[in-house]
């Protein structure tokens, strides 16, 4: 194969995932005239690649006036992605800045039910500071990482009830924290589950628009006044928008 032949194939792949690029959850089914809106190709090697693209599976034709959706081979690689997800080495990046820039203990949690999980952990190097470990599980309606998650779960009042049950929690005012927590971003607790500590932590989402768990940063009050309690926030925000793309997520959890 020549060097021109080799240059036209790798342009044609290129081509060919910018058509699949351009289906989104809100538009997945297009038309030809829709998809030549959003690539940029002649009519005739649009339709080239479309068929080459059903060939194999990666594209299908529905309906009359005839368009497109996303194929069967889309599915089977997208599963293959999602059964090769390491979160705690996908996350690492993350909470390595995280761990840099404000020097504290940063954590990463999943939710298990009415529980919450932490599946990776960077302890902080100062003396005084505090740590829970991989492996360790809390209520999820109890302690900032918990509720970061417990907010964007979209449960009922008699689901959130549910949670809140034998935990010594009050419901009125678990709703009123979450309410808050949606609409700033993050949750915080103060010697709530540890006398003396301050945690900031904010959530992540999959490709799903799913919550899939938070990131906390955990402190000495000492050291987690409100103007740094805001600070870490929003740096923890920065970082879980780069997890949430990481894992497939393209929108907005708002």
């Amino acid at each position: 194969m020549s060097e021109t032949e080799k240059g036209e194939n790798v342009r044609a792949v290129g081509r060919a995932l910018e058509i699949l690029a351009a289906f989104t959850p809100q538009d997945f089914e297009l038309s030809a005239a829709e998809l030549l809106k959003r690539v940029d190709l002649s009519r005739p090697t649009l339709y080239r690649l479309i068929y080459t693209l059903q060939e194999h599976g990666f594209l299908a034709s529905v309906g009359e006036p005839q368009r497109f959706r996303l194929g069967p081979a889309v599915g089977k690689l997208a599963h293959v992605w999602t059964a090769s997800i390491d979160l705690a080495t996908i996350a690492e990046p993350m909470l390595r800045r995280l761990w840099q820039e404000t020097n504290e203990s940063v954590s990463l949690y999943v939710p298990r039910g009415e529980l919450r999980t932490c599946v990776a952990e960077l302890a902080s190097p100062q003396a005084l500071s505090f740590k829970r470990g991989v492996g360790y599980t809390e209520k999820i309606v109890r302690g900032a990482t918990g509720r970061a998650i417990l907010a964007f779960l979209e449960l009922t009042a008699q689901e959130l009830r549910k949670y809140v049950q034998g935990s010594g929690v009050s419901m009125k005012e678990l709703e009123a924290e979450l309410a808050q927590t949606r609409k700033r971003g993050y949750a915080t607790s103060r010697s709530e589950l540890i006398e003396g500590a301050v945690a900031v932590a904010v959530p992540f989402f999959d490709r799903t628009g799913r919550v899939a768990g938070s990131i906390g940063v955990y402190a000495p009050e000492v050291r987690l006044g409100a103007t740094r309690q805001q600070q870490i926030a929003r740096l923890l925000l920065d970082e879980s928008v780069k997890l949430s793309e990481a894992l497939g997520f393209g929108g907005s959890a708002a």
